[in-house]
């Protein structure tokens, strides 16, 4: 860092005006320019580096600059232009969702089905035996192989598509309601 960098950077950790005026109106502008490569509105452009000099002068007694002081600026102004981005993003999808067509009677009577067969299902795994409840979430939720669980769990293999079996068994008969005939 340049010696007039840091007699800067000590001047506006002091609360010098002057300083903080100077390096305003000297990057200002640049700034604003930069920032409107991102945000293509110059308003938001401008805003954002305002914002940047705001925080700035709050944060100057706080201040750690580890590059050069130009550099730490147009790197600010470039994380709050992808922050902005983010948001508007954000923002943007939320209206998309807010303006997508609601359910069909049809397919909100699904959405609710659905969510009724999930409750049961996960009802009834919880109420098996811990050693099979465990086998069997291994298995179909967390995507193991039979061979994987029974190294795991040091049993056997057989043991393993045993519990399986009665696992799955005892869902078809307590969940008999839901399945189609």
């Amino acid at each position: 860092m340049k010696e007039q960098e840091e007699l800067i950077i000590r001047s506006l950790k002091a609360g010098d005006e002057k300083t903080f005026q100077y390096l305003f109106s000297t990057y200002y502008k640049l700034l604003s320019l930069f920032a409107l490569r991102y945000v293509t509105d110059l308003d938001i452009a401008k805003e954002i580096v305002q914002d940047l000099f705001v925080h700035l002068y709050e944060i100057r007694g706080e201040l750690i600059i580890s590059t050069s002081l130009k550099a730490y600026l147009y790197q600010s102004v470039r994380y709050r232009c992808l922050n902005h981005l983010k948001k508007a993003q954000s923002h943007a999808k939320h209206l998309e969702n807010l303006a997508a067509p609601a359910d069909t009677g049809t397919e909100l009577e699904d959405r609710i089905m659905e969510t009724e067969l999930e409750e049961a299902v996960f009802l009834q795994i919880d109420q098996l035996p811990e050693q099979c409840k465990r086998i069997f979430l291994m298995s179909r939720v967390e995507g193991k192989k039979n061979k994987e669980i029974a190294n795991i769990l040091s049993i056997s293999i057989r043991t393993v598509e045993t519990q399986i079996s009665k696992a799955l068994k005892t869902l078809r008969e307590n969940l008999k309601d839901y399945l189609p005939q």
